[in-house]
């Protein structure tokens, strides 16, 4: 599928997206490293550390796992949040050529249980505050587990190393020789069912996933060798031009764990902040600080808080210098156009929606460079990307039939322990393996791509199908609301409804029937919310994913209250049909 005559994609001529480094990423890290010496790797803080620093402590910690019987395909867990020891784990488990096993810090002893025990975890770095859970399923897991902690204060675990500890009493593990076949394993899910590790080889991840966070963003030709990449490190860091990165969402989640990668391998620096929860008002001051030029977010949860931080500086008059910034990218949740022409108003930015999952991808991307109208920007296919129908055939661009994203090229092995799921999710197509993303989503003759959400996400009313993430964008268009999450709920007569969960603008207003009459106005009439709940705040998760277990349970609630609300009211969920 073509990409049409805007050429905004990320793709340029004679780069293709399937290209790969065939090698370990602990390897190119340690040619990085040397290549570039006391250029910054990571800065949290008042703390930082340098290339140099980064590669021994890394190798210092991965002295200390060693000792422990942590080696090839041992599984490293890592229950932290944002932090410079999080990257130094990850590097320390590829040395080794171990696999480093990201944990949802959310989770409870049930999740933790059933993620431990189906990794096979060996040991877990993690955060002094998050012990309590850890220590309580520790006894009870199939394999024994070393605890090495992050001190969260004075007082350890009384069955923890700590981990400054740790590294200072080891000197540095010696280079291996390692594979770009070795593997790395990325949990995902949980919401709807137990947490999913993803199989991938590092040679594949170093495909789209990195590549698109690395060098072709940037605009480089992917390098080919592990010198290719250290060079390419050594002369950006040479020039002055090696980007600098701040991943807003959880390194935990895919998204911020690979954009952290990517500018890693162009010998960049990892900005953290040190706030364990969204705070826009210290990422604007650190984009400030330490002249950073890429921030990675997860769609309007991350984005409007953004905006609102920049409009109340300014009005305040001390307004954020964010002239360094250079891209935004929301990665698995599309973002409103209108807060994008927010954002365009204090930088020359370029704002990204890539559209792809731990599973594989990118299937889609939107891109709006400097000077164009986000509202104009158009979502349309990667090079690799498809829209399938029922009988795994293309979609007739123009048709109109909704069909389910795939796309081929670097992709995982499969899952973890789950030979069902995986064939489900990877399908053989006209001789070629495809993942198959489970979103929906229509093309129109010029090729743009409207996402319609994924097909366990379809409310089924009266024998009509509605995509709730259509509906939540038409909503996201009035001025008054903030977020949303529409969620079906059974109903007697027409076996489910739509209902709509809105949080207002601070200081907005508006009723149920404005809602309803906003979406009828550009949907179908069976795609209106038949209910509308307005509620103080919507519920999301750490990466931003909309939480429907909770918006269901909300929006079945019997009826309380008028159908309208301010902001200003924090109003609860109520409202009438």
């Amino acid at each position: 599928m073509p990409w049409g005559d805007g050429g905004a994609h990320p793709f340029p001529p004679g780069a293709s997206p399937r290209r790969a480094v065939d090698e370990n990423i602990a390897t190119l890290w340690e040619g990085i490293a040397d290549a570039v010496g006391d250029a910054p790797a990571l800065v949290q803080g008042e703390r930082r550390r340098s290339w140099t620093e980064f590669d021994r402590r890394a190798a210092q910690l991965a002295s200390a796992l060693a000792a422990k019987g942590v080696g090839r395909g041992s599984r490293v867990a890592i229950d932290l949040y944002n932090c410079i020891e999080y990257l130094e784990v990850v590097y320390a488990a590829l040395k080794l050529r171990a696999l480093p096993i990201n944990v949802n810090y959310r989770y409870r002893e049930a999740e933790l249980t059933y993620l431990l025990d189906d990794c096979e975890a060996e040991a877990v770095v993690f955060h002094g505050s998050l012990a309590e859970r850890l220590v309580a399923v520790a006894p009870g897991l199939k394999r024994r587990l070393s605890l090495i902690e992050v001190p969260a204060g004075a007082e350890l675990v009384p069955e923890a190393e700590e981990y400054e500890t740790l590294l200072a009493a080891h000197d540095p593990a010696p280079r291996l020789e390692r594979s770009g076949r070795d593997e790395l394993i990325l949990y995902t899910g949980g919401t709807t069912g137990h947490p999913k590790g993803v199989i991938w080889e590092h040679a594949d991840v170093l495909g789209p996933p990195i590549s698109v966070n690395a060098w072709i963003s940037s605009g480089l030709a992917v390098p080919d060798s592990a010198a290719g990449v250290a060079e390419t490190a050594r002369r950006l860091c040479a020039e002055g031009t090696a980007p600098r990165s701040l991943p807003a969402a959880p390194l935990m989640h895919t998204t911020a764990l690979f954009k952290s990668m990517g500018t890693l391998l162009l010998g960049g620096c990892v900005v953290f902040c040190t706030s364990r929860s969204l705070d826009a008002d210290e990422i604007l001051r650190l984009v400030g600080e330490h002249r950073v030029a890429d921030l990675s977010i997860v769609g309007d949860a991350f984005a409007r808080p953004i905006l609102d931080a920049l409009r109340r500086a300014e009005t305040e008059g001390r307004p954020y210098d964010i002239s360094s910034l250079r891209r935004i990218a929301s990665a698995g949740v599309i973002w409103s156009p209108e807060v994008k022409v927010g954002i365009a108003r204090f930088g020359e930015i370029t704002f990204t929606d890539i559209l792809a999952s731990t599973e594989g991808g990118p299937y889609a991307l939107a891109v709006t460079r400097p000077g164009e109208d986000p509202m104009q920007t158009k979502l349309q296919l990667t090079p690799a990307g498809r829209i399938l129908d029922e009988h795994w055939r293309d979609v007739v661009p123009g048709s109109g039939q909704a069909g389910v994203l795939a796309a081929s090229g670097s992709m995982p092995k499969g899952y973890l322990n789950d030979p069902e799921k995986t064939a489900r999710t990877w399908r053989v197509i006209d001789g070629v393996r495809h993942i198959i993303s489970g979103d929906m989503a229509t093309i129109a003759a010029d090729g743009t791509v409207t996402l319609l959400g994924r097909g366990s996400e379809i409310v089924n009313t009266g024998g009509e199908k509605v995509f709730v993430e259509e509906v939540e964008q038409v909503i996201l268009t009035h001025p008054a609301v903030d977020d949303v999450i529409v969620v079906g709920v059974p109903d007697e007569r027409f076996g489910h409804q739509v209902s709509a969960l809105v949080c207002l603008k601070r200081g907005a207003s508006a009723t149920e029937r404005e809602i309803i009459e906003h979406v009828g106005a550009v949907l179908a009439d069976h795609k209106r919310p038949r209910r509308v709940l307005f509620v103080g705040e919507v519920q999301r998760s750490p990466s931003g994913k909309a939480n429907r277990t909770w918006a269901k349970s909300v929006a079945a609630a019997p009826p309380a209250g008028a159908g309208g609300a301010s902001r200003n009211e924090e109003p609860a969920a109520g409202g009438t049909q």
